[in-house]
This record gives structure tokens, sequence and C-alpha cells, in this order.
């Protein structure tokens, strides 16, 4: 379920560098290396609830391209996501220093405001409605000749939020997960999942431990000390689940004092929250770069 968190925070002052395309026939934000620089493979960025044209997401896919990947950010909402100027309203609501004048005339119209959009964003884009669209990207991702030179495309799914419920689920085994190859990607005939890594931060909706123990492929889990989504025994219980998996390297990191919502949607003047998000763009990048090299 959603709190909060999920819909408040700041909105990045950097403007994105990418371009708009149709990806699979979803409108696509592609962010690339420089030019002259040879991808190590694909990170599919799976959004928080403002969506492909948040500008916060983005910005961080540009981030992740100048560190060597293909950033593909899909519209998997299919054009409902989330109004950012949610965001400024949320953190109106959550405000203890408005006047009384604020609290009693303003916030109330606000709160109901808020609650009619997420309600209406809740009922169509929940992960079990959605879920079909995103494995539909991944599968035709999987299946078509490579966007670059390579003979062995290495693909990437990072989930923030509401994506990171999505990216949880791509990696796990399931039936549907696994396709064929395009033949131009890889001498094996075999079947394979649809990701070779995963990168999740402060994801919603996880069912712990149901959601953990069907991981197959390799995640890595960047968690707020203080996000409303996931307590500490959550946490404890997911990192337990997958440091005794044996089939696969897995890494669960605990950002001392952030929120949930901290990889995303930091406000701009606020030097620890810039700290705790530049700690999961690390990671991240990091971990992508292992696991594609």
């Amino acid at each position: 379920m959603s709190c909060p968190d999920c819909f408040r925070g700041g909105i990045s002052k950097n403007h994105p560098t990418g371009k708009e395309v149709i990806v699979n026939g979803y409108p696509t934000y592609v962010a690339e290396p420089e030019a002259g620089i040879s991808p190590k493979g694909i990170i599919v960025f799976i959004t928080d609830a403002f969506g492909w044209d948040f500008v916060n997401n983005r910005v961080l896919c540009d981030h992740y391209a100048k560190e060597g990947f293909l950033v593909y950010c899909p519209d998997l909402m299919n054009g409902r996501s989330l109004s950012p100027s949610i965001i400024a309203a949320f953190d109106l609501m959550s405000d203890k220093s408005t006047s009384w004048f604020t609290a009693i005339f303003i916030k109330p119209f606000v709160i109901l405001k808020c609650l009619c959009h997420v309600v209406l964003w809740i009922r169509s884009c929940k992960p079990p409605k959605t879920e079909a669209g995103v494995i539909k990207f991944f599968q035709a991702l999987r299946t078509s000749p490579p966007p670059f030179p390579t003979q062995d495309l290495k693909i990437g799914a990072a989930g923030f939020c509401w994506g990171g419920k999505h990216a949880v689920t791509l990696a796990q085994d399931r039936p549907e997960h696994r396709v064929t190859r395009h033949f131009s990607q890889s001498l094996s005939s075999a079947p394979e999942l649809l990701i070779d890594a995963a990168f999740v931060a402060h994801p919603s909706y996880i069912k712990v431990p149901d959601d953990v123990e069907l991981i197959k492929v390799p995640i890595s889990w960047s968690v707020g000390e203080e996000d409303m989504q996931m307590k500490g025994p959550d946490v404890q219980n997911m990192k337990t689940i997958l440091e005794d998996k044996t089939d696969a390297n897995h890494e669960v990191k605990l950002i001392p004092s952030a929120v949930h919502g901290f990889a995303i949607r930091n406000h701009p003047e606020d030097k620890e929250e810039l700290r705790a998000a530049q700690l999961a763009e690390d990671q991240a990048v990091s971990w992508f770069s292992r696991w594609f090299s």
C-alpha cells in the first residue's frame, strides 16, 4: 500500500538532456552515454507514482547514462501518472508551521484534492493492473534486436516506490519471465529470465516474506532507516532471506535517517537528503556495473 511519503518531497532544478522516443510501443524517455562510449547494457527505469515525464526521474536517468548505461524510462502507467503538483500539496499537509488560517481553511481543501487524485491513481495503476504491461515491455526488449552492437545484451531494472514492486517481481523466477532471446542477443537458444540484475530503492507494496522468497535475479536493495513502508523487522527478515539464498548474490543497504522516497524526491537545498540520494545512486551504478561486466 502507499503512504504519505510516496507523494511528497522536492523537485529537481536540473534539466533533463535525453530524448523522447517510442520503444516497443511505449512512449519512453531515453538517456544515452556520451558520444563514443559503448553502453555497458540497458537499465529500464521503473518510476515512482509521478511517472516517466517527472523531471526528477529523468534527471536520475541522465546520471545513470553518464556512467555508461543506455537508460529507458517508459510510460508504464499509460498516461495516468500523478501530477507533480501533488508533491507541493502533500508537503503543505505535513508542514506544522503554517498559520491558523491555512490550517483551518486551506489544508482541508488540499487534503480532499490530494485524496481524490491519489485514490484515482491507485485504482488505475496499482501493480496488479499494470504488471502485464511491464512484463510485456521487458519481453519485447529481451526478444528484439539489441539497440547497439553486442553479443550478450545485459538488461537491468531499477525500480523506485511504485516501480520497486515491479522490479522485485521481475527479479522473480516465473514462467512468464522466461523467453528466448533474439538470435543476435545471445549464442544460447535456451529460455532466459527477462533481466540480469535489479536495483530497488524504497519500494512500495512489498510483502515480506512472500515477494522476497521468490527472487532469483541478483538484486540490490536500498531502504531508508525511517521508511514508513518497510519497518525494521521486515527489513531484517528480508535481509536474512536474501543472504540465505545460494543461487545468486544479493545486498541490502540501510540508509541512515532516510525516509521513503529519498532516492528520487529529495529537496535540492537539503544536504542530508542529497547525501542519501547520492548513496542510492552510487549503489545502483556499482551494482549494475558489477553484473553487466
